[in-house]
């Protein structure tokens, strides 16, 4: 039995101002080809479907366009809430689309009840786990400890009466983490409390496959049947190196999983470029990639640049963020030359004269010292 296995879509996410809407519903095509071009049995979705708990007109469209589209095809379609997603919101019709095989979970009643479907080798058991806190779960197993995520999401494990000789797959969305590995993770992945929710991997070993949702980038966690979707587009530059893609699992037999990555191709690619104005805006780097891509420029030059962000997007018209970092701020104090000089023979004008030549290559103009002069006799003790 083939499915594919996403997460993260984050429908209506902004990025640094820019929506994220168009470049959605051009990653989702390829989505859509991939399903149509190869037929797998399901389509796993594991959380975060919506960027926001209350997502926008536009969210909500393309989220209705793409699980239409989904339902159109001969596959079943699974997904679960995300910490992103209202689940109430979610879950919304959900007994009505079952009948379509489009099976919701937004919210969690205690325990799990599979999605089961068939291939030539008997029954696979789909168990959707969407995100829970520990409180949510309060008054649903009596006296029982659950102090943590791993607490709460072995609890429910082992009260949903999982068969664990048959094939199954789980479908959830926590921060999960394994023994002596640390999950790479991004800037636009939200943090429940510190790492004190990271649940342990080392929980879902029993399953066939373990389809996860929550970090950005697709990575195996514990095994390489435990595994995150990662998000279709990068949403951070943190993200910048990512590869972004699909994940196409093949169970077999019970033991037999394979999994491939299938590529998923942005609009605009998102990078980072470091350097002087004047190399980053030369035909020489230009060429080397899309001037179009969404940029965080990071200048180094020493001296000041009027309308920066002009001339940089004047060949970057997507830039996002404008950075500057000056390959000089971090010197020492002692290469101002004081190390031999008495304190007290030293003004306060004679060391702001120094640090800004150390600085800016250049003495002080005079009317850059007067305006200085001037500021420092209206302070304490003057020059």
């Amino acid at each position: 039995m083939k499915f594919m296995h996403l997460s993260d879509l984050h429908i209506g996410k902004t990025v640094n101002g820019v929506s994220m809407i168009e470049e959605q519903r051009h990653v989702f095509g390829q989505i859509l080809g991939y399903l149509r071009t190869i037929k797998p049995e399901a389509v796993l979705v594991a959380g975060d479907i919506y960027d926001r708990a209350v997502p926008g007109v536009e969210a909500v469209r393309l989220f209705d366009d793409f699980l239409t589209d989904l339902a159109g095809e001969s596959a079943a379609v699974l997904l679960i809430a995300g910490n992103h997603d209202s689940p109430e919101r979610l879950s919304y019709a959900s007994r009505l689309l079952s009948r379509e095989d489009v099976f919701l979970r937004g919210v969690l009643d205690g325990k799990m009840r599979p999605v089961t479907m068939d291939d030539e080798y008997g029954k696979v058991n789909f168990w959707l786990l969407p995100f829970i806190k520990p409180s949510s779960l309060r008054g649903y197993y009596g006296d029982a400890e659950i102090d943590g995520c791993s607490d709460a999401v072995k609890t429910v494990i082992e009260n949903s009466g999982i068969d664990f000789d048959a094939r199954n797959v789980l479908i959830s969305h926590q921060f999960y983490a394994g023994a002596g590995i640390d999950p790479i993770r991004s800037d636009s992945e939200t943090d429940f409390v510190g790492g004190l929710d990271a649940v342990d991997a080392g929980i879902l070993s029993r399953f066939d496959y373990a389809a996860l949702g929550h970090l950005h980038r697709a990575q195996s966690v514990g095994g390489e049947n435990i595994r995150y979707g990662g998000s279709p587009l990068k949403y951070s530059f943190s993200e910048w190196k990512h590869e972004k893609s699909v994940t196409l699992v093949d169970i077999a037999e019970k033991g037999s999983v394979s999994v491939s990555a299938l590529p998923l191709t942005p609009i605009h690619d998102m990078r980072e470029i470091k350097g002087p104005i004047d190399k980053l805006t030369s035909g020489e780097v230009l060429k080397d990639a899309d001037p179009e891509d969404y940029m965080r420029v990071v200048l180094t030059d020493r001296n000041d640049i009027i309308d920066a962000m002009g001339k940089i997007r004047s060949v970057y018209p997507n830039v996002m963020v404008l950075d500057f970092e000056n390959p000089d701020a971090d010197k020492e104090i002692g290469s101002l030359g004081l190390e031999d000089e008495p304190v007290q023979n030293v003004t306060v004008l004679d060391l702001f004269s120094r640090f800004f030549k150390e600085i800016k290559k250049t003495d002080m103009s005079a009317r850059q010292e007067k305006i200085v002069r001037e500021l420092l006799e209206k302070t304490e003790g003057g020059a």
